[in-house]
């Protein structure tokens, strides 16, 4: 991926880097480190070092902590370990930075830990080398999983003799038959597909023709359920297969900063000052990539309007700062130009701070005060950065649509406004009822931690899925015995 300087303060200097990233050494558990600088090994958007040095530098410091490091207690059984000696394949459309591929991705290791044998392979690549697949890719052979080419005779061999074939998002049904071609039916009675998307281009029969075949749909909230099993009976005239709701989870990684309140004030500290934000100021996050779907343009308007409302009442509330994480000029050039427009035109340019996209986002939930989770149209599919949020104890203003509706309590763990221009004055005066009112803006932080903890977790999302498996693995075998 190409770089690409900062419209406003992102993380700019080496040497703050090295210092936040020396300090969160000093102060989390070896595993904790381990996994927090591969992640930021790949954050090569918005960093000047390079992916090789991160890497060499975590690990020399690694090699020291480990030393000083208490014994980890053993684990419980992972509710995967059935999946030991499981031959898997996964099929991603695409490996990226998006919510997609990543949430493949962390199937992957939960599989590789207990044992399965994991194969990979991505339907859409760029002809040219891309830095951050290679990146990603090597952070899976690394732990393991086998990554080859989509289109070869490996990848056919390796889906005819696997357990089991996951498709991520309803785009990688196009492999199916590009690849498979008369081989697909034997197939299909042991593909899951795993879909996350809430969009209606997205409804095309050569995506989702062989939906009715296979062992099942695994989708990340009743409601995008409920939506597809609608819309391709009135819109492709197919039926669904059975279908799973598996609601995400927070990695241990993240719990493990999120609950470090010594790792927390480090990242804070630092964050802030790299932004050239005190600490005393009010930071409003939006982490999601820049576009009209994610609704960054409309909270910038409410953000505007919160910060009228604050002046002409002549409210006593410390400074406010609205942060978007997920900047990147070369994919949506003309809206990024237009929110610094807006910026610019309404002169709250020392209020408004952009950082690139990154795949790191424990070091912003951190240092910011509120998410907020702006989707807009359906909503987010499930929104993994609403529950990473309330994991860092922090209230979430989001759009009464999609996932959302089915993580955040409204009134609870978070307050709720209408998607659309009509939910900017809403959001605006929510962004003042926690301005002003601390003692409810850290209850509802501490009672989303509390949701969090209660569902949330990797080991809940593990469970979840666990069962889909074994049901998946059921139907499968009835079908097989059908065939003989």
């Amino acid at each position: 991926m190409a770089k690409h300087p900062s419209a406003a303060v992102g993380w700019g200097h080496h040497h703050l880097q090295k210092r936040w990233l020396l300090a969160l050494l000093l102060m989390l558990t070896v595993s904790t480190v381990i996994a927090f600088f591969m992640r930021a090994a790949f954050d090569s958007c918005d960093r000047n070092v390079s992916v090789d040095n991160v890497i060499s530098s975590a690990r020399d410091s690694v090699q020291v902590a480990d030393k000083r490091a208490p014994q980890i207690a053993a684990a419980k059984p992972s509710p995967l370990s059935f999946m030991k000696s499981k031959i898997v394949l996964l099929v991603s459309h695409e490996l990226s930075l998006s919510g997609g591929p990543l949430l493949l991705m962390e199937l992957a290791f939960l599989l590789r830990s207990v044992g399965a044998e994991v194969n990979w392979v991505t339907f859409m690549k760029p002809s040219e080398t891309d830095e951050v697949i290679y990146s990603l890719e090597h952070k899976m052979l690394d732990r393991g999983v086998q990554v080859f080419s989509a289109f070869g005779k490996e990848a056919i061999d390796t889906a005819l003799r696997a357990d089991l074939v996951v498709l991520n998002t309803a785009v990688a049904g196009k492999w199916l038959d590009y690849v498979l071609k008369e081989d697909v039916h034997r197939v299909l009675p042991k593909v899951l597909w795993w879909i996350h998307e809430m969009r209606g281009h997205y409804f095309k029969l050569e995506y989702v023709k062989h939906l009715p075949s296979v062992a099942g749909a695994m989708i990340d909230s009743h409601v995008t359920a409920e939506y597809w099993k609608n819309r391709t009976q009135e819109r492709l005239k197919i039926k669904m297969p059975e279908t799973y709701v598996v609601h995400l989870g927070n990695s241990n990684e993240l719990m493990q900063v999120a609950e470090d309140s010594v790792a927390k004030r480090v990242l804070r500290e630092h964050v802030r000052e790299s932004l050239g934000v005190r600490n005393d100021d009010l930071l409003f996050a939006l982490i999601n990539s820049v576009s009209r779907g994610k609704g960054q343009d409309l909270f910038l308007r409410s953000f505007y309007e919160a910060l009228q409302l604050i002046k002409q009442k002549k409210m006593q509330v410390p400074p406010l700062h609205a942060v978007i994480v997920g900047s990147d000029m070369s994919a949506h050039t003309k809206l990024e130009m237009e929110l610094r427009d807006y910026v610019t035109q309404k002169k709250i340019q020392d209020r408004v701070h952009f950082v690139n996209k990154t795949l790191t986002v424990a070091p912003y939930l951190a240092a910011v005060d509120v998410l907020v989770q702006n989707s807009q149209g359906r909503g987010e599919c499930f929104g993994r950065i609403t529950i990473e949020a309330m994991a860092f104890q922090l209230p979430v203003l989001g759009t009464a649509a999609g996932g959302t509706t089915e993580i955040v309590v409204n009134g609870t763990t978070g307050l709720l406004h209408p998607a659309g221009k009509e939910g900017v004055t809403t959001l605006a005066k929510h962004i003042v009822k926690l301005a002003t009112h601390v003692e409810r803006r850290l209850t509802i932080g501490k009672r989303g931690y509390e949701r969090v903890k209660e569902r949330f977790q990797e080991h809940h999302m593990a469970e979840r899925i666990g069962e889909v498996l074994k049901e998946v693995f059921r139907k499968s075998k009835i079908r097989s015995s059908k065939h003989l």
